[in-house]
């Protein structure tokens, strides 16, 4: 696969991530599309292995946030900022402390938004509870899924 196709593989699986915070966007979808791409291109044992292994992760993910209980977000004052925060506290983590990072990255996200916001620790950490029990662990369970796979990716392109 040359540069130019591997960089928009790249840009699909980008895209993928951030479209797991971005309600209504088929993130994990993206990324799985983005990865199908690259092992149809490349056909090697490395590609169909890790394609095989990120559809059953992902597919294990979509069952997972199914049984998580429903998402109760109204009045808890998520914004564009916080999911901006979270995102990119996740995907610092995620680089910082290769994938275990990505969950304290995530929760340390929203508290930097709530503290800026609210001013007060208490308060940020009631707020970052709060969030957390209605949507944070749904869209971290995938988030972290995708991560790994675009880890996965990565290290696969890498090693080729």
């Amino acid at each position: 696969m040359d540069l130019p196709q591997l960089l928009l593989v790249g840009l699909v699986l980008l895209l993928g991530v951030v479209g797991v915070l971005i309600p209504g966007v088929p993130g994990t979808w993206l990324v799985w599309a983005g990865l199908l791409w690259w092992a149809l291109h490349v056909r090697s044992t490395l590609a169909w292995s890790l394609l095989v292994a990120a559809t059953a992760l992902l597919l294990v993910v979509q069952v997972v946030k199914w049984l998580l209980p429903p998402r109760h977000v109204r009045g808890l004052g998520i914004t564009t900022r916080m999911v901006v925060f979270a995102g990119a506290g996740a995907l610092l983590g995620f680089v910082l402390v290769p994938v275990v990072g990505a969950v304290p990255g995530f929760v340390g996200g929203i508290y930097l938004c709530e503290r800026l916001r609210l001013g007060t620790r208490g308060e940020a950490w009631a707020s970052v509870r709060a969030v957390m029990r209605a949507v944070g662990t749904s869209v971290l369970v995938e988030l972290f899924a995708c991560l790994m796979v675009v880890g996965a990716w990565v290290g696969a392109v890498v090693a080729e």
